[in-house]
């Protein structure tokens, strides 16, 4: 048996905010998400799937209009075509939906309500899938508490969209315990709501996060897809696939060290190596590869970019077009300029050095004056520092600003 499982499809999401980039293949971005679906229907007609398992977010709140709910149906139409069963859930992004109009699924599609926790039971397939869907945007009580008993003798899903014990970035949503998932008796755990793909457990009962199917911005980069489920004759997963959706496009962070650039053309053929590697020699025809470049590091090339930022993120977008599949979404400079750092352990040694011989120049104030003197300095200061010296105490002064800025310096290098 194979199961198809996929989550947060956010159709139609709207992916604000494009308009302010010049340039950005905005149609292209919006209709993604659309692509993803349409290839998650090709791949489970070419893989022959028994079922597909949706574990929430299917969509993106509120529908523009009943055009996204049309196209949602027509897919599923398809796989009713090939007698592919669709089991889903109603995650946080699908309950805040406040469109009236609600069309009709057709009937390969098992909906799970949301009043409480239910199954559908297929024992022609050897297969039970118990879920319950959102029935508000803000869930935080634990719903698979809730979840009926395994059924013996079949293979057993849970779908649920969860938090589970918190993930950084993502709210708070139907909280659960691990252990209490892997206690339950189920084989197979369908989770919705994180969009990072994640093996949560695989030690004989497999809870994952798919992730979502098409990444939406800067913040979710990488390789967007499903995950494909093969089990045994026994029962048992015998296999996890990833499998990749997103070929209309992909964000990437390109983090470019810039540690042995010294100027803003040695920066620029640093980025134009990365783009290369990370990029454009994984690209796909039909792709657009969204990038966000950050330039890292110490480096002598610090000033050239924090002093003429719009000049390199202009030389960026340039070279970039070398590359058909890539877009720059932005360039951010995270530099800083080069010195020798001093250990932690040393400032505390170098500090008391510093005062110690802060104090001995102090008492000194005759053989400062020589040195000032020799070396033709206190001639080139202003008026009113040349006489500061014939007034009480100059020399301790000095000396105690000198100190006093060397160690701020120092504190700089921790």
């Amino acid at each position: 048996m194979k199961l198809l499982h996929a989550a947060d499809l956010h159709i139609d999401s709207p992916l604000q905010g494009l308009d302010r980039y010049p340039g950005a293949p905005a149609e292209h971005l919006r209709n993604a998400t659309r692509t993803a679906v349409d290839n998650l229907v090709e791949l489970a007609l070419e893989e022959k799937v028994t079922a597909v398992l949706l574990a929430g977010d299917i969509y993106d709140g509120t529908w523009r209009d009943v055009n996204t709910g049309l196209y949602f149906t027509k897919q599923m139409r398809r796989l009713r075509e090939a007698d592919i069963l669709v089991f889903m859930i109603s995650g946080n992004h699908d309950a805040e939906n406040k469109m009236n109009m609600k069309l009709t699924l057709p009937d390969n599609v098992r909906l799970f309500p949301s009043e409480s926790a239910s199954s559908f039971v297929h024992e022609d397939l050897g297969l039970a899938v118990h879920g319950q869907s959102f029935a508000q945007p803000k869930v935080t009580d634990d719903l698979a508490a809730g979840y009926r008993p395994a059924a013996p003798g079949l293979f057993n899903v849970g779908l649920l969209h969860t938090s589970l014990d918190g993930r950084p970035g993502h709210g708070h949503y139907a909280p659960c315990n691990l252990g209490r998932l892997v206690d339950h008796g189920y084989g197979y755990w369908a989770l919705g709501h994180i969009h990072k793909r994640d093996i949560v457990h695989s030690d004989g009962v497999h809870v994952v996060f798919p992730g979502n199917t098409q990444g939406r911005h800067a913040g979710e980069t990488g390789d967007k897809g499903c995950t494909l489920v093969s089990v045994d004759g026994s029962g048992a997963v015998e296999s996890l696939e990833h499998r990749s959706l997103d070929t209309a496009a992909r964000w990437h962070e390109v983090r470019v060290d810039m540690t042995d650039a010294l100027d803003l053309d040695d920066a620029c053929r640093l980025v134009d190596q990365a783009l290369q590697h990370q990029v454009t020699d994984q690209a796909v025809d039909g792709r657009v590869d969204a990038v966000r470049v950050v330039a890292a590091g110490a480096s002598e090339a610090h000033r050239a970019l924090i002093t003429r930022p719009d000049h390199f993120t202009a030389e960026v977008q340039g070279l970039s077009q070398d590359y058909p599949s890539v877009w720059i979404q932005k360039v951010r400079v995270d530099t800083s300029r080069p010195h020798d750092r001093v250990a932690s352990e040393h400032l505390a040694e170098f500090v008391a050095d510093v005062h110690g011989e802060a104090a001995r120049l102090a008492a000194a104030p005759t053989r400062v004056r020589e040195v000032l003197t020799g070396a033709g300095l206190q001639g080139k200061l202003p008026s009113e520092v040349r006489t500061s010296f014939q007034e009480d105490g100059w020399a301790e002064r000095m000396a105690d600003g000198a100190a006093d800025l060397l160690v701020a310096m120092l504190e700089e290098t921790r």
